[in-house]
């Protein structure tokens, strides 16, 4: 029996109990709002599929249009603003004005959502599953990145289910315009956060394509990241990497002052980490990390050699890798949403670094945790149930979501594993893939067969005809332009 159907089974059940108690979840809470929209259906311009697609969307109640880009390839695209409320379980305390995009193609098509889990990139692009299925494509900004965040910010609203609720909210109003198959979509964070809406929300979507996205269900376990760093790529790869990494520490009087007058120069501050030197520390922590996570085994040769780099060397290393303004006030201010989350649900990593214990001014727990990077104004307290819950879905109900992961990405080392309740669901590993794997870069029978089953939960055949779909160039447009911007999107640096 698969999830779905088991889910409509106890709703049957329940419908009699609901009518003579008055019990209403918070999602049903919401009907009243889809109700309306039903009401004015063959009245509004949202509903005249000959109207102009603009027009539609500004007539969706909550929608307004702020602008229309131009593309280059018979798109259209918007940048809009939903409101939502602060809290979806208490709607009267207010409401804020959300960013989203859309990326329109066709009424015929299908159309994919897509959170990065951070910021709305304004540029017109399209992710991997929206090139497969040469659908429209939806994206959302995460609640709490500026500017979708609520003034003044209460950041107890920050959390999972509130975004889910936000997906599940724009989604049901965007239905009434898209009404072919939706699948959900992205990478690292917002490959969690996908899968986060689907643990909530499981039937507002055909099928998830997850990347990349870790899956902390135990904080204080950091076993897997230790392994993953004793084991991953060459001997002479790591012991490279860790000398180089214990080098900018040796050098720190040299280095440190360096650092400190170019974070000067640029006008940074230091009060969330606290000194420049805590900074300093935690970004070389970070180096080896970043490495991995951003590069290929490939690009060791690269890594500058401690016994004979030049300070100059080793200074524009660590700059490429960890950022040299990257631990200031104003570079994690960016991502205040993310670490806030990360120190009250998401978790976040630790790793044996016994080889520089002598060179470490500052416990590497307490240093390398989520709740240094939260401003020190906002309080958090972690729930260790959040992300126990996902995982626990995940085994025993989830259904149609693909996971893709990189070998050799450190945020892999704890990835997300099918249980005996998983159905139609999959996970593939790209051998040496970094934070940027995807279908597109998993062996080509593996690539083919993920490409089938995207089109078959887009409504575009069933498994035998969406095998043959995927070998088609014809029916999968090539990569091109569009394609170019959102990769660059999934490619930009963030601590996730």
């Amino acid at each position: 029996m698969t999830a779905r159907l088991r889910r409509l089974l106890v709703s049957v059940l329940l419908i009699p109990m609901f009518a003579i108690s008055g019990l209403a979840t918070p999602a049903s809470a919401a009907a009243p709002d889809a109700g309306a929209a039903g009401a004015a259906h063959g009245r509004s311009p949202a509903d005249d599929p000959n109207a102009d697609i603009k027009d539609r969307l500004a007539a969706i109640p909550g929608v307004t249009i702020t602008e229309e880009k131009p593309t280059t390839t018979g798109h259209r695209y918007f940048l809009a603003t939903y409101t939502q409320p602060i809290d979806h379980f208490r709607p009267w305390l207010g409401t804020f004005q959300q960013r989203f995009s859309v990326l329109h193609r066709g009424y015929d098509r299908p159309t994919v959502f897509y959170t990065n889990g951070y910021t709305l990139g304004t540029s017109p692009s399209r992710t991997e599953p929206t090139r497969l299925v040469d659908g429209n494509q939806v994206s959302i900004e995460y609640r709490f990145f500026t500017p979708s965040r609520p003034e003044p910010a209460d950041w107890t609203k920050a959390g999972i289910r509130q975004q889910a609720a936000d997906s599940h909210k724009l989604v049901t109003a965007l239905k009434r315009i898209y009404q072919q198959e939706w699948l959900s979509t992205g990478a690292s964070k917002g490959g969690m956060s996908s899968t986060y809406y689907r643990r909530f929300y499981p039937d507002d979507v055909a099928g998830t394509i997850a990347y990349v996205a870790p899956n902390n269900t135990d904080v204080s376990d950091y076993s897997a990241y230790t392994e993953f760093f004793r084991t991953v790529g060459t001997p002479e790869c790591r012991a490279r990497l860790n000398a180089a990494q214990r080098e900018l520490l040796v050098r720190r009087d040299r280095l440190e002052a360096r650092y400190i007058a170019d974070n000067k120069a640029a006008g940074s501050t230091f009060d969330t980490l606290g000194t420049p030197d805590r900074a300093y520390e935690a970004g070389v922590l970070d180096v080896v990390w970043a490495f991995w996570q951003y590069s290929l085994e490939s690009d060791c040769a690269k890594v500058p050699v401690a016994a004979t780099a030049t300070d100059d060397e080793l200074y524009a290393w660590f700059d490429a890798q960890s950022g040299i303004t990257g631990n200031s006030d104003q570079s994690l201010a960016k991502y205040t949403a993310y670490y806030y989350q990360a120190a009250t649900e998401l978790g976040a990593p630790f790793f044996d670094v016994s080889y520089l214990k002598d060179q470490l001014h500052y416990d590497y727990k307490e240093l390398y945790s989520a709740r240094s990077y939260v401003p020190k104004e906002i309080p958090t307290v972690f729930n260790p149930y959040a992300m126990p819950d996902i995982d626990r879905w995940v085994k025993r109900e989830g259904e149609r979501i693909m996971f893709v992961y990189g070998g050799n990405d450190p945020w892999g080392a704890k990835p997300f594993h099918l249980g005996r309740g998983s159905d139609d669901s999959y996970v593939y590993t790209v051998p040496g893939g970094n934070h940027g794997s995807n279908i597109g870069t998993l062996p080509a029978d593996q690539s083919a067969e993920a490409t089938a089953k995207v089109l078959e939960w887009a409504g575009l055949g069933d498994q035998d005809n969406a095998g043959s779909q995927a070998k088609s160039p014809r029916l999968i447009p090539s990569f091109g332009p569009l394609d170019v911007e959102g990769q660059r999107l999934e490619q930009e640096r963030r601590p996730l």
